[in-house]
């Protein structure tokens, strides 16, 4: 493993998006307009609302968090997706890197595209709605933690699926967060899903963290076996997802599609 190198890729990104102002204003116009508007909806569900009656800022915390796990996500797919349509897959399996190099500068680059789109977001909301997420205390960088290990996750998933598939399985990398969701429980309690829906959504780390947001800011309480549980979920998935990777990567280069990818 070589730091020079997996700094290098990281540079390469980074300059990339830094580089172009539509770029930088793509990542911050969409969070920013989209927690705006979960903003004026939770202040009406607050006054209207019984559940969230003590918690005016429970509905925009979790759509915040739910959106640093979207672009998490998306951005470590959208810099994959990169190397595909810049047709730079060849120069980059060539050169003398290794695949962990290639997955961990595009773990940090995708942790700097949630940021930019992210900062911006939180601000807004305390001269918008008078709210912080930092009333989550330090559990709050806990849960962004587990979540931005799920949406890395995800994103190789998603990548092992590029490798694998090629360009057609493009797809799957816009849709994967709107199918998990009904699951995560990011707007309401598990207990509203049908029974089957819930031990489906206990396979997933996102129900336990959404679930301990609501209760840390509603109960003013902070449950760590749960908090625990995601991280041991999130160990779990990341294993497989690496493990994929690696595997689709040997399969692609065995049958030669790797030089294709792109065309």
């Amino acid at each position: 493993m070589n730091l020079t190198r997996i700094y290098g890729l990281f540079l390469r990104h980074f300059y990339l998006i830094t580089r172009s102002f539509p770029r930088v204003l793509d990542l911050i116009y969409w969070p920013s307009i989209q927690i705006t508007l979960w903003g004026f909806i939770s202040n009406f569900f607050a006054v209207h609302s019984v559940y969230y009656n003590n918690a005016v800022g429970v509905i925009l915390s979790c759509a915040i968090l739910y959106d640093f796990l979207f672009r998490t996500s998306i951005g470590f797919n959208m810099l994959f997706l990169e190397e595909i349509w810049s047709r730079n897959f060849t120069n980059l399996f060539i050169a003398p890197i290794r695949i962990g190099e290639i997955i961990i500068s595009l773990i940090f680059t995708a942790l700097i595209r949630a940021l930019i789109g992210l900062v911006p977001a939180i601000l807004i909301t305390s001269p918008l709605f008078g709210i912080s997420l930092l009333d989550l205390g330090i559990n709050l960088f806990f849960l962004f933690l587990s979540l931005y290990i799920f949406g890395i996750t995800l994103g190789i998933l998603v990548s092992s699926g590029l490798l694998r598939f090629g360009p057609s399985f493009e797809n799957i990398a816009w849709s994967t967060m709107f199918l998990l969701a009904p699951f995560g429980c990011i707007y309401y309690p598990v207990e509203i899903l049908p029974n089957i829906f819930q031990k489906i959504a206990y396979c997933l780390p996102l129900v336990y963290i959404f679930e301990e947001a609501r209760n840390i800011l509603i109960n003013q309480s902070v449950d760590y076996q749960s908090i625990l549980k995601a991280f041991l979920l999130n160990l779990i998935y990341l294993i497989i997802a690496i493990s994929l990777f690696y595997y689709s990567f040997s399969k692609a280069r065995k049958k030669g599609t790797l030089i294709n990818i792109g065309e």
